[in-house]
């Protein structure tokens, strides 16, 4: 029975992998720097990895927002926030994982009459404000600094392009454990509460809690979206946007995967605290706003004047329509899973 209600989670992972990983390789793959095959295969295997190896950090934030005990309940959480992304998604629109799961949780608050975590809501609001903007400080300052390289060394074309394509490949491996890492909590964190798994060891070597079996399966759900359906959304992400040249491209991706390490990291959190600073939290954010505010970054460095604002205000407007679909759909659901089928 708990592989059946799994499947929701399931499909969530898949509609993640299908949207998100745009947001690791679009750029390379939009701007022709690396092949759609090598990106998708690549972003796979990090996925799995960043979700197993670093996945339990933000799934902490997210489960303090509302406890989802009922393996019922998770599961139409799940599935709420997976139907939101897949119909955004096949609008061609990048959509926020993180804010669909968010909104299908709080239908879960007011369906159950369970107390919504302000705090935590509070924290993760404020991120899907400062995770763009942060994205592009980051890429407006990585680009200045990779072109002062450029033309300080003065290095050759064939070179350069060569240099460039190995840097995209490397900061899509970086961007794609940091995918795992930080939105593997959006896709098996309302099932942790409910899981039947039991701490294993394999070979006597790794230790797999239950939480990192469920963040495999999630991972390897991912994966397969990424395989199978991502190339539609890449489209979008690398020349929808804004033209980007593979300089800015590199510049773009490192900027959105160290945005998503950064709000996924419990090695860095630590830290910080042990030297009194204040700690980042860990909580699942947009890949797909870390992205598009780096793009934007790079836009208005550059003027403004190459940005499609119109294809911008259409992934804005998915922004603010997603979390409010998906805590529909999740009341809905959860109305219609307790009065049909007396769960």
């Amino acid at each position: 029975m708990f592989a059946f209600f799994l499947s929701s989670g399931l499909f969530l992972g898949w509609s993640l992998g299908a949207n998100d990983a745009s947001n690791v390789f679009g750029t390379a793959v939009g701007s022709r720097m690396i092949r759609f095959k090598t990106a998708a295969i690549c972003c796979s295997i990090f996925i799995i990895l960043g979700a197993v190896l670093s996945g339990a950090g933000a799934s902490h934030t997210l489960s303090k927002l509302g406890s989802v005990n009922a393996l019922g309940g998770a599961f139409i959480v799940a599935f709420a926030a997976a139907l939101s992304v897949y119909l955004m998604t096949r609008l061609r629109f990048p959509v926020s994982t993180s804010q669909a799961i968010v909104g299908a949780i709080i239908g879960w608050n007011i369906f159950s009459g369970s107390v919504t975590d302000t705090n935590s809501l509070t924290k993760i609001v404020l991120t899907w404000v400062a995770c763009p903007a942060l994205a592009a400080v980051f890429a407006i300052i990585l680009y200045k600094i990779v072109v002062f390289i450029i033309h300080h060394f003065n290095i050759h074309m064939f070179r350069l392009d060569s240099m460039t394509r190995w840097g995209l490949f490397l900061v899509g491996a970086f961007g794609s454990y940091s995918l795992g890492a930080n939105n593997i909590a959006n896709v098996m964190g309302v099932f942790i509460p409910v899981s039947p798994f039991t701490d294993i060891s394999i070979f006597g070597v790794f230790d797999l809690s239950s939480a990192q079996q469920l963040f495999f399966l999630g991972g390897v759900a991912i994966a397969v979206g990424v395989l199978t359906y991502s190339r539609r959304v890449m489209e979008t992400v690398g020349e929808g946007i804004m033209k980007l040249s593979p300089v800015a491209a590199f510049a773009v991706v490192s900027a959105h995967s160290l945005v998503l390490f950064l709000f996924a990291s419990q090695g860095l959190e630590r830290f910080l605290t042990s030297h009194g600073l204040p700690a980042i939290p860990l909580v699942p954010v947009s890949s797909s706003q870390a992205i598009v505010g780096a793009v934007i970054g790079i836009g208005l460095l550059k003027g403004g004047r190459g940005i499609r604002w119109r294809t911008l205000g259409g992934i804005t407007s998915g922004w603010v329509i997603t979390p409010i679909i998906a805590g529909i759909f999740s009341l809905f659901l959860l109305f219609f899973l307790q009065n049909i089928f007396q769960q």
